[in-house]
């Protein structure tokens, strides 16, 4: 099969009840991405974060790897097409639009520079155990682009995002889990099941609560304590006076599961 008749790699999503599953699809190019599969990816999360029912997304990949970077020649080689994302799209960085749904991520084996960048634009990740970790930018004589000069602060610390910011190295599941950069290992194969687990307990819960949470969290990331804590009257007035906050209530008083709608 030459490098033309290889199946062209793709971005696909499907709905399983409030969650939005996404996948990544380029298994003969170790799901690297190509400008197509950025733009597929982006309107995923589109979809996830405008539509209403859809309460959490996963994002999983096929085959052994989670990806393996960009598509460089695709990228940056000669007549490679590379059209910036809709002004409104959500970026999969996170840098300029970004989910306000959460978003579980499942990863395995090969996860090198913006694999780890994408994950870290959402909330969870759930890595297999055969997983390799690689931020390597500037040994190939540039620098992370889509956000891990900043996110692995805010997941790791200094010491531990310099560490692998500036060594390059390699690192597997059991150190991405000590120092905060996965949630949760699990046996390699079983990754997407339990995101998708996961993904459904966070949407047995009040979707509303479930975002302004986020958002809340991301207020003190961005602005600090302050800007947290002034923004608790939005906090409540978001969600105190909601159906859900009384079906929340009621669910309690009479002993049972509470049934959110999102209203």
């Amino acid at each position: 099969m030459t490098e033309d008749t290889k199946p062209a790699g793709r971005v696909t999503h499907e709905t399983h009840g409030h969650i939005l599953k996404i996948t990544i699809d380029n298994v003969a190019k170790r799901n690297s991405f190509s400008p197509e599969m950025m733009r597929e990816l982006s309107d995923a999360l589109t979809l996830l974060d405008r539509t209403h029912d859809l309460w959490a997304g996963v994002l999983c990949a096929e085959g052994d790897h989670f990806t393996a970077g960009l598509d460089m020649p695709k990228f940056f080689g000669p007549g490679a097409k590379n059209e910036p994302l809709p002004e409104d799209n959500i970026d999969p960085f996170g840098l300029r639009n970004r989910c306000r749904k959460p978003i579980v991520t499942a990863v395995q084996g090969i996860v090198f520079t913006v694999g780890i960048e994408i994950a870290l634009a959402g909330d969870i990740v759930i890595a297999a155990d055969d997983c390799r970790f690689c931020q390597m930018e500037s040994k190939r004589g540039i620098a992370p682009l889509g956000g891990a000069h900043f996110r692995f602060l805010s997941r790791m610390g200094w010491g531990d995002a310099m560490y692998h910011l500036l060594l390059c190295d390699e690192f597997n599941a059991e150190r991405a889990y000590k120092i905060g950069l996965v949630q949760e290992v699990v046996p390699v194969g079983t990754q997407t099941e339990r995101a998708m687990d996961v993904a459904n307990l966070i949407a047995k819960n009040a979707p509303l609560g479930v975002q302004v949470t986020i958002e809340g969290g991301r207020k003190f990331l961005e602005a600090g304590e302050q800007a947290a804590i002034d923004f608790l009257p939005t906090i409540r007035e978001r969600v105190l006076d909601t159906e859900d906050a009384k079906e929340g209530i009621l669910s309690f008083i009479e002993r049972r599961e509470a049934e959110f709608k999102g209203r």
